[in-house]
């Protein structure tokens, strides 16, 4: 059972994972260096529990208590009861869900691993905005995507903002960070995967019309919401493909993109 503590000074040491929420250099260098992240949440916690996360702290106000008292009875993790006032001196911001947990990150799995047992994954290139990097894990996991591989400069798929929006999404699809890029999606290729690069280029195939055979191992690679994919990550493709569309429209978001994308593609692999 977690013990329940509370908190009146803002200063305490042990609400320091929870400090400057908002500071994003800050917590992009703290959180994997300090092999934690952030759920925020009742359902996002409950979620990165469910997944295997181990619990290092819970922050609650009182009325969230009562909510997460289950969480409280089975987690041998302190929990920090603090004012919303408190909260929101700590964290930067105001915490409108009133839960927040601190969870222990897990080593990732070597990319050779990841593509063993996968069908469709993704790849995403320079996705640097946490918000569309936790909708494009929202779709991955509800549209039958086995794992994400990331280019180096991608986003933390762990920071608060990024498990936030996906829902607990992170937590369901594993990932894993390709250390050259993009030298390393020949390993992709080396595994059977064929590394579909989705782009609106006239010379691209339209998703529907994309070779089945392509599609019995595939990777579909994107690109970030401003740019799309580099040069080299289309050079580096197998083929290039495009969502058709009309009324003069030459791009979607990435969030858009993604969902119809792995929607498509999981279709014609059933076909």
């Amino acid at each position: 059972m977690a013990e329940l503590i509370t908190i009146e000074d803002p200063e305490d040491p042990r609400l320091r994972d929870y400090l400057a929420l908002t500071d994003v250099e800050l917590r992009r260098r703290r959180e994997p260096a300090e092999g934690l992240f952030i759920a925020e949440g009742e359902k996002v916690i409950r979620r990165a529990r469910q997944a295997g996360y181990r619990m290092r702290s819970m922050l609650l106000s009182s009325k969230w208590i009562d909510v997460m008292h289950d969480v409280i009875d089975e987690v041998p993790a302190p929990v920090y009861a603090v004012a919303p006032e408190l909260a929101e001196q700590v964290t930067g911001y105001h915490v409108h869900r009133g839960a927040l947990a601190s969870m222990q990150r897990r080593p990732l799995p070597e990319v050779d691993g990841l593509l063993a047992g996968a069908r469709r994954i993704a790849v995403l290139e320079g996705l640097t905005d946490h918000a569309n990097l936790g909708a494009v894990y929202r779709s991955a996991a509800a549209l039958g995507v086995d794992a994400v591989l990331l280019s180096p400069d991608c986003a933390d798929p762990l920071y608060r903002r990024a498990v936030k929006v996906s829902m607990g999404a992170v937590f369901s699809v594993p990932y894993a960070v390709l250390g050259s890029w993009p030298q390393d999606l020949e390993k992709v290729r080396s595994a059977g995967f064929a590394v579909l690069a989705l782009t609106p280029h006239q010379d691209a195939v339209p998703l529907a019309e994309v070779s089945p055979e392509r599609l019995r191992h595939s990777a579909v690679m994107l690109g970030s919401e401003g740019h799309g994919l580099s040069p080299e990550a289309l050079r580096a493709a197998d083929e290039w493909v495009r969502i058709p569309m009309s009324h003069g429209i030459d791009s979607l978001n990435i969030a858009a993109a993604a969902a119809i994308s792995f929607y498509a593609l999981a279709g014609l692999a059933e076909d």
